[in-house]
């Protein structure tokens, strides 16, 4: 199977896949329900008009507990002006960092930083119809607590409590600084910028471990956390309104190419960053997010460009869902964002009317899905990344296009010539590159549907569009250009397929009008 890696073998290391920024969220469901934060207040006493005193008592609990905490671990704890810490060039975290450098911290809590922001809390307001007083929930602002910190385990994190009803929990980890910890471990010696590694001295190791810990039991950790932090949350649980329950709010997963030097990805960024914005249609994005093209697809598919210090990032994203592509040194970073679950199917066993079967369903944010946004990660990532494997350096074009050119002869039979110009060809190259067959290949009958605008009206037609396009496979198979799936009618592009391909289609829609627009100056 062609892959970036295989095309590029010379020139890289190797590569890495693992999470990156991850966000998790812990919600007291048991509060959520209709009447159920009404219940709980009942069971304490509490009158709903009384409900302002014993929030307010409620959150100076928590402040009072938060600040004990600091001062007991003899960290600072610093109220923050503004929730939008960039409009001051510095950060939540860049300000943590400072601290942690300043007084050299390795290890434990960093600062608690305090901080008022939005967020989704109880309130209580009258209903003009039954003149009474209910429990809603709205928007509002209050205190938010950030505890950053050097953990054992993850590393640089944090924690972030929302000191209103219901206390909502936000952590924050980094899959590349939980791997860094374990290599060090282990004595893996490896050199690291930034939040990526530029080499891993036994790079098999590093990736099994990042298999490891796709499958990590997080719950029992984050209950820890919970317990630390949350004074309430015994007196909740005590009173039959359950524990958090965890989800995976935010996830990023990249695949990370390790080059030998910068000067050899610099000088291939600038073909794959043209590639990227003028060749990946549409359907292309789609099926790098696993998704098929059909009528009822309601969204938008956005693909823009961004330049940045370090060097050109692209974006491509559906649905609040993204893949990106930058580099950062001397790594080519491929980065899928999963913000929308819901997009991606996940295998369940249901309880149907014939009985317990599996079944693909809708993804949700549940923690315990961590191993499927692992798996959805990576072959996103290698969708697109085996679609970049195409991309040739232009040196190259002239003994390819020259070969195509020229008859083949295969076991003693003869097979034309392509002319990359001829419009007939270049609309088998691309029915043939069409993203439709990206995942799983095409057969004759998907080509007739690209090559041909109506249906056939009779069977003789059809089985002479049929006998035609059998033609035209085999002289691409002849040229090289696709391959037969084994056991089966499916033809899948080959390696130097795509590179052709994508050269012919690249020349005919850019490079032939920029120099004809030229000449005509």
């Amino acid at each position: 199977m062609t892959t970036f890696e295989s095309v590029h073998q010379e020139e890289i290391l190797g590569s890495l896949t693992t999470f990156d920024r991850m966000i998790f969220k812990g919600y007291l469901t048991g509060l959520f329900p209709d009447g159920a934060f009404g219940r709980f207040l009942t069971r304490q006493g509490v009158l709903l008009k009384d409900f302002a005193a014993y929030v307010e008592k409620a959150t100076a609990r928590v402040k009072a507990h938060v600040q004990a905490l600091a001062a007991a671990a003899g960290r600072p704890y610093i109220y923050l002006e503004s929730a939008h810490t960039h409009a001051s060039e510095e950060s939540k975290e860049e300000l943590a960092r400072k601290i942690a450098a300043r007084d050299g911290v390795t290890e434990g809590l960093v600062c608690v930083l305090a901080v008022v922001e939005p967020c989704w809390s109880f309130g209580v307001r009258g209903n003009r119809e039954t003149k009474k007083l209910e429990v809603v929930r709205r928007w509002r602002k209050c205190l938010h607590f950030y505890f950053y910190q050097i953990d054992p385990e993850f590393g640089w994190m944090h924690v972030r409590l929302q000191s209103w009803f219901p206390f909502t929990i936000q952590i924050y980890v980094n899959g590349r600084e939980w791997l860094s910890r374990r290599l060090d471990e282990l004595g893996i010696a490896y050199e690291r910028y930034d939040n990526c590694f530029l080499r891993i001295a036994d790079l098999p190791r590093a990736q099994e471990l990042c298999e490891q810990f796709a499958h990590r039991s997080l719950v029992g950790i984050f209950h820890r956390f919970a317990r630390q932090i949350n004074p309430w949350l015994a007196r909740i649980q005590q009173l039959g309104f359950g524990r958090y329950f965890w989800v995976l709010d935010q996830c990023e997963g990249a695949t990370d190419v390790m080059f030998r030097d910068r000067a050899t990805l610099a000088a291939l960024m600038p073909d794959l960053c043209e590639h990227a914005i003028l060749c990946f249609s549409a359907e292309d994005v789609l099926r790098f997010l696993g998704r098929k093209l059909h009528g009822n697809f309601q969204g938008e598919v956005l693909t823009d460009s961004k330049k940045r210090p370090q060097g050109v990032r692209i974006k491509h994203a559906m649905k609040r869902n993204s893949v990106k592509m930058y580099d950062k040194l001397s790594v080519l970073r491929i980065e899928t964002t999963i913000n929308n679950p819901r997009e991606f199917k996940i295998l369940r066993v249901l309880r149907t009317r014939r009985g317990l079967q599996r079944r693909w369903v809708p993804m949700g944010k549940s923690v315990a899905n961590l191993w499927r946004y692992a798996q959805v990660v990576a072959q996103t990532n290698a969708r697109y990344l085996e679609a970049l494997a195409q991309v040739q350096a232009k040196s190259e074009a002239i003994e390819e296009l020259d070969d195509l050119c020229r008859c083949r002869r295969v076991d003693g039979q003869r097979f034309a010539r392509f002319n990359p110009v001829a419009a007939s060809d270049v609309e088998l190259f691309k029915a043939v590159a069409s993203g439709d067959h990206l995942i799983r290949g095409f057969r004759n009958q998907d080509l007739a549907q690209k090559l041909y605008a109506r249906p056939a009206t009779n069977a003789e037609e059809r089985l002479r569009r049929c006998a035609r396009i059998s033609r035209l496979i085999a002289k691409l198979r002849a040229h090289g250009l696709v391959a037969k799936v084994k056991d089966s009618r499916l033809y899948r592009v080959t390696r130097r397929g795509y590179r052709i391909i994508a050269a012919i289609l690249s020349f005919q829609r850019i490079d032939f009008p920029k120099v004809y627009a030229l000449a005509l100056d």
